[in-house]
């Protein structure tokens, strides 16, 4: 199990001193003193909040002193207490974790892609923890085995740069020319990276360092230039644009700054690659700004001022732009414009609006066009031969790929060529792996470049995957996907299942593989899917519907899933399980307070449940570009409204489920405090004697542990704490 030495590891307190520490906040904060075996109990310290007359009282609010020794205590104190809680589950955790790792290919490696003269790819060695990116000549068939390993030329080995460290995340960018790695780097997990350069042709780690920005890099056409996003220290807001010139003393020059604090800005480059791009964005307002790649001391141009609840994203090919537009089509529409007239009025329609199809991207090549689509609550990929201006040969005509099952995940993969006559997409649903094609338009064929080898005896004809529609209490029909083993689901219904959701942000949940899942499928679980309002998946009103003064609908699609799936026979309704994570927490914290009763355990991850305290703190990340996704609760309407739903807010007297919470102390998303302030109000209140349990990871943020090996550990708790409540540890 964990280690308590681990965990101190980031405090800079030696081992000892943390155990002192959690000692003294179990007693100092508890009244009485805490007995071995008992939760430990943050001190009360009453604080007022008001805001239009309305005074809140956060007990709790000193847990926000992240250098504050008594905040580490109480956290390595929670730490602690879920140790001893699951220790009877250490058996279960290390089966679990060890048929998660048994089932992965540990000497791995991706489908490579051509850029220029290489194939790129990224690969693992087994025993590692992180990737090492590669690149080999783009002289042999890559794909027929035909190159010897000795080509291969090592990037960057993710695995030298982490030797030491709890948590490594690396982002690297190569030049065009092929010759000079720029890598970001961040040791803590709150995406402050430090950018370093790598001279390919000799190895030689140049003396160019930049600290403390984003890993969002994108290099100019001369391969001595790069530009860079910076953040601000506190919001974490990504705001302003520089640009560095290779071996360089002079400062790096301030390229654009926005000043609009609702927005954030981040770069990117067209498929032609003649062009960079700047885009300042915000929930419902574009802003992009372009610049000739080959102009790298030139200034951004704005290609469209924003406006009003106007969303658009620009790529170039050929003689012309390429723009996604809400413009008149709430669903999105297609159009171009000539390279010298980027005027919204030269803009000329190349796919219309639909009101039944969401148009959610597209990727650019000579001879036809690639749209994302969503139909029905399922992503679709069409092909149709390039217009516009483009060079079509007429050997493409239109027409949609075919997935053939019932629910599934489909999207674009790398294509940087748009002179190929290939599209490689990836598909995968809850019973077939992550599969990579190149497929060919003009002849349909496609080509399986590889799918994911899944150890073990894995054998997807022993799956079964649905896709059932709920309906909710304003008849709102909402589509549910599910996968679970025939041989194992009870025909009375006897199954426990695992309901998962997020619904924000208008990011839709489609149904991908996951092998670790099989640790709970292949003890009898049902999982299940909820593409609930407040994502896309069919369509923008999809989201509209779910998110503001409409958030609810989010928790009660997800209530009425639930119940859904327990009336048809696919759950034992005394084993319902709830888990999301981020604004998924939200959901499940949300439903969690709204019907306690109905869910046995519930698994909070980074739980964003504070929610009227953090839309009211623009100090901090995540507030002021995000008041058009949840409301802005200085005014009055908003405030009432998500004050309803706040489970931190909604906290009661009463019985609750059992609750696996989990956070990062670096979290630069969600703040670890918003959980720890949850789970210590909840266990001043709840009536019950359910497990109530908060793991703080002491050296991650958001996205959890880095190294693949560490996520599998933290996977396996949860999984543990699942099966032991449903009965189910025994394989």
């Amino acid at each position: 199990m964990r280690q308590l030495r681990t965990r101190a590891f980031r405090t800079g307190i030696p081992a000892a001193g943390v155990l002192l520490l959690a000692a003294l906040a179990v007693t100092s904060c508890a009244a009485p003193a805490a007995a071995p075996g008992d939760p430990p109990r943050a001190e009360a310290r009453p604080h007022e909040l008001e805001t239009h007359g309305d005074v809140r009282v956060d007990e709790y609010y000193w847990l926000r002193e992240r250098e504050n020794p008594e905040v580490i205590a109480y956290l390595e104190a929670e730490n602690a207490y879920v140790d001893a809680a699951l220790a009877h589950t250490e058996a279960l955790q290390e089966s679990v974790f060890a048929e998660i790792r048994s089932r992965v290919v540990e000497d791995d490696s991706s489908v490579p892609y051509r850029d220029g003269d290489y194939w790129y790819y990224t690969r693992y060695e087994e025993g590692k923890q992180y990737p090492i990116h590669g690149r080999r000549p783009a002289d042999g068939d890559v794909f027929g085995g035909d190159q010897a390993p000795e080509v291969e030329e090592v990037l960057i080995d993710v695995n030298e740069i982490a030797e030491g460290k709890e948590y490594t995340a690396v982002r690297p960018s190569v030049s065009p020319d092929h010759r000079i790695l720029a890598y970001g780097v961040d040791d803590v997990g709150r995406r402050f990276y430090t950018v370093r350069f790598k001279d390919l042709s000799t190895g030689e780690i140049l003396a160019d360092e930049i600290p403390d920005v984003t890993a969002n890099l994108v290099w100019a056409a001369d391969s001595a230039t790069l530009f860079y996003v910076r953040q601000d220290p506190d919001t974490l807001r990504a705001y302003q644009v520089y640009r560095h010139r290779l071996g360089s003393t002079a400062p790096d020059e301030l390229v654009y700054e926005e000043p609009d604090e609702t927005f954030s800005v981040f770069l990117g480059r067209t498929q032609s690659r003649k062009y960079l791009l700047a885009t300042s964005s915000h929930t419902l307002r574009t802003e992009v700004r372009i610049l000739r790649a080959d102009d790298p001391g030139g200034d951004f141009a704005v290609f469209e001022p924003r406006g009003e609840r106007h969303e658009y994203s620009v790529d170039h090919l050929g003689d012309r732009f390429w723009v996604r537009t809400n413009d008149r089509a709430p669903n999105f529409r297609l159009m171009s414009t000539a390279e010298g007239d980027t005027r919204r009025a030269a803009w000329r329609e190349e796919l219309p609006h639909r009101d039944d199809v969401l148009f959610a991207g597209f990727e650019l090549f000579d001879r036809f066009l690639v749209l994302a689509e969503r139909r029905e609550g399922l992503e679709q990929l069409r092909i149709e031969p390039m217009g516009g201006g483009g060079s079509g040969d007429g050997s493409v005509t239109g027409h949609d790929l075919d997935f053939g099952e019932p629910t599934y995940s489909a999207g674009l993969g790398v294509n940087p060529d748009p002179s190929s006559g290939t599209l490689r997409y990836v598909y995968q649903s809850l019973t077939t792996p992550r599969s990579v094609f190149d497929y060919d338009p003009a002849t349909r064929e496609k080509t399986l470049r590889k799918q994911d080898q899944v150890l073990g005896g894995f054998d997807s004809a022993n799956y079964r995957s649905e896709r059932l529609w709920a309906t909710a209490g304003d008849g709102t029909q909402v589509p549910v996907s599910l996968v679970y083993r025939p041989d194992l689901r009870p025909e009375e219904g006897g199954s426990p299942l695992l309901l998962y959701g997020y619904g924000s942000y208008g990011s839709s949940m489609d149904a991908s593989f996951s092998s670790p899942l099989l640790s709970l499928i292949d003890r009898g679980f049902v999982y299940a899917i909820a593409h609930i309002r407040g994502g896309e998946e069919m369509g923008r009103s999809w989201y509209e519907n779910g998110k503001l003064l409409h958030k609810k609908n989010t928790f009660t699609d997800f209530i009425a899933a639930a119940e859904h799936l327990a009336a048809e026979g696919y759950a034992d309704p005394d084993r319902i399980y709830a888990m999301g994570g981020s604004a998924g927490g939200l959901l499940v914290g949300a439903v969690f307070t709204m019907r306690p009763d109905l869910w046995d355990g519930v698994v909070a991850r980074v739980p964003f449940v504070d929610v009227v305290t953090t839309m009211l703190d623009a100090s901090i990340p995540l507030t002021t570009f995000e008041w058009d996704e949840w409301g802005d609760p200085r005014e009055r309407e908003y405030y009432d409204y998500m004050l309803s739903y706040s489970p931190y807010d909604n906290v009661e007297a009463r019985d609750y489920p059992h609750l696996l919470v989990t956070t990062g102390l670096h979290d630069s998303q969600v703040q670890y405090w918003e959980p720890a302030k949850w789970v210590a109000r909840l266990r001043a209140n709840k009536t019950d004697d359910n497990l109530l349990l908060l793991e703080t990871n002491m050296g991650a943020g958001h996205g959890g542990a880095s190294g693949r090996y560490d996520r599998y550990r933290e996977t396996a708790l949860v999984y543990a704490f699942l099966l032991d409540l449903a009965g189910a540890g025994e394989s």
